[in-house]
């Protein structure tokens, strides 16, 4: 198993240059295909206070956010044309990216995305589409921090597991990366008043990772922390420079009324994570 295509999310924001530069990189280090979709932003008519002229100024609208995609989709090919990879394509797409991104990710094997910005004004905007497009993708997607601006090192890192189909999932889909990888840990977090049977589940996925070619070292952890702070605890102890875990493992309903790991590593991861739904 490798990455023969990827496919990078485009967009306007200062996130957006440093994300190109890693989805080259990696389209280079894995002799894939590359591809930059440029969604266009929806147009939120609920906003608009022009009642007369609201057909004329939605269309007007409309066809500026189109104009921008395209522009940056120019940008990505001359971007990737002056980086001298070999194979890559540019689209720009009509709709906005939680109806375009799923749907362009099912004809690649990782998508390439970056975690929403907290000091845009359109955060909670960006946040929910991102969460809207994992929980619809088919395929693993790759977040990078907003603010990393340094290229990716992926030597350490870090698996999580908690018994869930989406983090053994996303475990088969970091596969390339892991082999690759100098160090894998293999991490599972429960209650201190929990036994730790579950270090023979974790001694059975360490056997498996073995058969695939990844060396990876179980660690059965027992800690009074939320799950989201003790996973980014670790991975600081640890070193970790790459996250591999399952994305929303719970009702979305859930996931809000609850405040669940997925949404916690969204909003404060430091080192890029993998993610599988």
């Amino acid at each position: 198993m490798t990455y023969r295509s990827m496919l990078v999310a485009l967009d306007a924001t200062p996130a957006n240059a440093p994300r190109i530069d890693t989805a080259i990189a990696l389209a280079r280090a894995f002799e894939s295909h590359l591809i930059g979709l440029a969604p266009a932003v929806a147009v939120d008519l609920q906003a608009l206070q022009v009642a007369a002229a609201m057909d004329d100024y939605a269309a007007r609208a409309s066809a500026a956010m189109i104009a921008r995609a395209r522009d940056l989709a120019h940008h990505f090919h001359d971007r990737c044309n002056a980086a001298g990879l070999r194979s890559f394509e540019a689209l720009a797409d009509k709709r906005p990216a939680p109806e375009s991104v799923p749907a362009h990710a099912q004809c690649a094997d990782l998508l390439v995305m970056s975690q929403p910005d907290p000091s845009l004004p359109n955060y909670r905007q960006h946040l929910a589409d991102l969460e809207q497009v994992l929980m619809s993708c088919a395929r693993p997607a790759l977040l990078v921090p907003y603010n990393q601006r340094e290229p990716l090192r992926m030597r350490r890192a870090m698996v999580t597991w908690d018994g869930s189909r989406e983090s053994v999932r996303a475990m088969t889909d970091a596969l390339p990366l892991l082999r690759r990888a100098e160090s894998v840990a293999l991490i599972h977090w429960r209650a201190p008043a929990n036994d730790n049977r579950t270090l023979e589940r974790l001694d059975c996925l360490r056997q498996w990772l073995a058969f695939q070619g990844v060396e990876a070292e179980p660690h059965d952890e027992a800690t009074t922390l939320a799950v989201g702070d003790a996973l980014l605890n670790s991975a600081s102890d640890l070193g970790s420079d790459l996250i591999v875990m399952g994305a929303y493992g719970h009702a979305r309903w859930a996931e809000r009324l609850f405040g669940g790991v997925s949404r916690s590593l969204l909003q404060t991861m430091t080192v890029p994570v993998l993610m599988s739904h």
